[in-house]
């Protein structure tokens, strides 16, 4: 197998956690990135992987921690990007840069970081792997024109919309890149036994608290397999770029608009617009 330079957002704990663990085992360079300094380092220091901290709710530590990840790679660039960081959140308190933190979290910072990184991913003709939910089929009515949700907020609605934006993201990098040999995949990992809804109020909590979870919820290492599955795949061939896969099973039981090309692109430029970068 190739060796690949592999960066991996949310990665301190979870499928990210048990994604790393995997992929050690096989020779790649790998960079994690997670929230916690004290989980991130023990994770790094179980695989050999170079590590970074940033809070996605602190824009500025996206741009920091890009700075820092394009030092590191240099000439070599990056093969894939695990954009994996996420969670759901309870209530609708701003981030310190002015969003709804479910946004901010899911979509934003994954998006800034990704296009801070262009240089490098264009390098390594990177994959671009996009950990989504199927929520975005379940709870998503998103508007462009109220991403914050602001007239009509739910955390189930919130972290819908995000997952939602995560897979018109991966249709809108398809679109934009692929002719330069990027490609992008997105992905729900399964339902997975992990404390990514410990800090929301919504039933998502008592269902991941509780002993339910042993009835309902898979393992963090299998959740960690199937994006194990994408990072060492090979793009076009093991999964198909611009698509969307319940854990590895290309699947149409989605959101309708994700086919909506134009919405994705208004997406886009909003996007953009938000975190403060030319649009493509």
């Amino acid at each position: 197998m190739t060796s690949k330079t592999i960066v991996l957002t949310g990665a301190s704990d979870g499928i990210g956690a048990a994604s790393a663990r995997q992929l050690a085992a096989s020779g790649h360079r790998l960079i994690v990135v997670g929230r916690s300094p004290e989980k991130t380092r023990a994770v790094a220091a179980d695989t050999g992987a170079e590590w970074f901290t940033a809070d996605f709710a602190r824009l500025d530590d996206v741009r920091e921690l890009a700075a820092s990840i394009a030092d590191a790679v240099g000439d070599t660039g990056i093969h894939v990007l695990a954009n994996n960081a996420g969670g759901i959140f309870g209530d609708q308190t701003p981030t310190v840069d002015g969003f709804e933190k479910t946004l901010q979290v899911n979509h934003l910072a994954p998006f800034l970081l990704t296009n801070l990184l262009l240089p490098q991913l264009r390098t390594g003709h990177a994959a671009i792997i996009n950990t989504s939910s199927v929520a975005h089929r379940l709870f998503a009515k998103l508007d462009v024109d109220d991403l914050d949700n602001r007239r009509n907020f739910s955390a189930n609605r919130a972290y819908g919309d995000a997952k939602l934006a995560n897979v018109l993201f991966t249709k809108s990098l398809h679109a934009k890149f692929h002719g330069e040999g990027l490609t992008s995949v997105a992905f729900h990992p399964g339902t997975v036994q992990t404390n990514f809804a410990s800090d929301s109020s919504t039933v998502m909590r008592l269902v991941y608290r509780t002993p339910l979870r042993h009835l309902l919820l898979i393992s963090s290492e299998k959740g960690g397999r199937n994006l194990t599955w994408f990072v060492e795949g090979t793009p076009d061939e093991t999964w198909i770029s611009g698509e969307y896969y319940d854990e590895r099973v290309l699947t149409r039981r989605v959101n309708p608009r994700i086919e909506d090309a134009a919405l994705a692109e208004a997406l886009w430029q909003r996007s953009a617009e938000l975190v403060g970068i030319p649009a493509a």
